[in-house]
């Protein structure tokens, strides 16, 4: 059984990369820290020190803090349809970093995805359509990459969604000036990841500044 996170030693956003890679290890072999939720709770009633934020799909099959094999008040977790970013999730990654000192954004997307099906399909149902909008410029992308194909199928599917994680980390970064300069001076990253369903494996993948 492994031994659980010790957050203070987590100092930078490689660390908090390798922290989180770990821990997927972990969680797909099945080697996974015995958490003592009663202590943790105890040890984070006066405070916390998360070393990364996740932006993840609302999918109730990927919870972030199951499939990285983390505690409580080691991660902060965003989680919406489609994991897109919108000005409330702006503003509170620029909590989660500037304020609270976490030292790396994760935006994970995830194989079939619903949301990603739904843009694809062109669904409209009241609040979501706004939100699925977001998501139609990687499958537009994706459209364009294979011409005559039909994209709302596997393996495009996935395409398209591996497509909106990296547009999402693009905009995090074209929207919000403060992680922009955390990111530029060194203080946090921002990284790409794709959970897959059938394995449990997380790939992430880096996105390079436009």
């Amino acid at each position: 059984m492994a031994f659980e996170v010790d957050e203070s030693k987590i100092t930078t956003p490689q660390q908090a990369l390798d922290a989180l890679k770990s821990g997927n290890e972990r969680f797909v072999t099945g080697d996974v820290i015995n958490q003592d939720f009663e202590k943790q709770i105890a040890k984070t009633s006066s405070g916390q020190q998360p070393y990364a934020t996740i932006l993840s799909c609302l999918d109730s099959r990927i919870p972030p803090e199951i499939v990285f094999d983390q505690g409580i008040g080691d991660v902060f977790v965003g989680r919406v349809a489609g994991n897109i970013e919108d000005n409330h999730m702006l503003g509170s990654f620029e909590f989660a970093t500037e304020l609270s000192g976490t030292k790396l954004i994760v935006v994970m997307g995830h194989t079939s995805c619903g949301a990603v099906g739904g843009a694809c399909a062109n669904a409209k149902l009241g609040n979501l359509t706004q939100l699925l909008t977001e998501i139609t410029p990687a499958v537009d992308l994706v459209k364009a990459k294979n011409p005559g194909k039909d994209v709302c199928a596997a393996p495009h599917m996935d395409e398209i969604a591996e497509e909106n994680v990296i547009k999402t980390v693009k905009d995090i970064r074209e929207r919000s000036p403060v992680i922009a300069a955390l990111e530029n001076s060194g203080k946090i990253m921002v990284v790409g990841a794709m959970y897959d369903l059938t394995s449990g494996e997380v790939t992430f993948m880096d996105v390079p500044a436009s």
